[in-house]
């Protein structure tokens, strides 16, 4: 009868084993969709370039291994809601977003973590949360009237920038900024000689990045005020190549 218990326990031990190694088999063959949340909210300035921005987000998701879901409704800032995403992006969002505890979420979520990525007006938005501007890296202090700019490539190596020439060339609303984070690294300079209007002298930075020393990348471009800034391929290029450097994949 022992005999008869230890070659039983021995069988079904046998039989879990083989059952746990298929199931990790089948785990690591399978491709995990990223998940990306997309947040519009705002309560000052309504960029008309938004819907644009959507469409374009979703197009890149379509094509891309990366799943996006919109909203604009602060309540979506929850511990359990959070928990699901990769990176979370900010697009053209203005004014005072999230209540307390919205913001309390999503900072918990980045200490454990979690990535950011901010798009133009990103920077326009919690003035009242200096953890936000940190994580953003600076906050809007004024603009002059859209007009065409020269974009100096800081980083040309990094994945974000590294498709740009030197010097890029391009019409768009050119953000000033005021409490800059010295910890990012500047991506991409705006050449205030190119245009008028620039208040941060001879290093503006339009776009840069950090660790956020929690496991995470923080990532923000100033870039994307007009409509037609989602339809420039260098900019989608931009916008996609900063989504995949923080998701950690490899373009297809």
């Amino acid at each position: 009868m022992y005999r008869l218990g230890v070659l039983v326990f021995l069988g079904l031990f046998l039989f879990n084993q083989h059952n746990c190694f298929a199931q990790d088999a089948g785990n690591k063959d399978s491709k995990v969709q990223k998940q990306v949340m997309v947040f519009y909210k705002t309560e000052g300035f309504w960029h008309k370039s938004i819907p644009a921005g959507l469409d374009l987000l979703k197009e890149l998701a379509s094509n891309h291994s990366f799943k996006v879901t919109t909203t604009k409704d602060g309540s979506d800032f929850n511990r359990k809601n959070l928990a699901g995403f990769n990176l979370v992006i900010f697009l053209n969002t203005t004014g005072n977003v999230l209540n307390e505890t919205e913001q309390d979420a999503f900072e918990k979520y980045i200490k454990k973590g979690g990535n950011f990525f901010g798009i133009h007006a990103a920077a326009d938005t919690e003035f009242e949360w200096p953890w936000f501007g940190k994580l953003v890296g600076g906050y809007f202090a004024g603009h002059p009237k859209v007009q065409e700019a020269d974009i100096y490539v800081n980083m040309p190596k990094n994945p974000t920038v590294s498709h740009l020439p030197k010097i890029w060339t391009r019409t768009d609303e050119w953000y000033n900024y005021k409490n800059l984070n010295p910890e990012m690294q500047v991506l991409l300079y705006l050449d205030e000689n190119s245009y008028e209007g620039g208040t941060n002298g001879d290093e503006h930075p339009i776009a840069w990045m950090r660790k956020t020393g929690y496991g995470g990348i923080s990532i923000y471009t100033g870039l994307g005020h007009t409509i037609q800034s989602y339809s420039e391929p260098d900019f989608k290029e931009h916008i996609l190549q900063s989504i995949l450097y923080i998701l950690n994949e490899v373009k297809k």
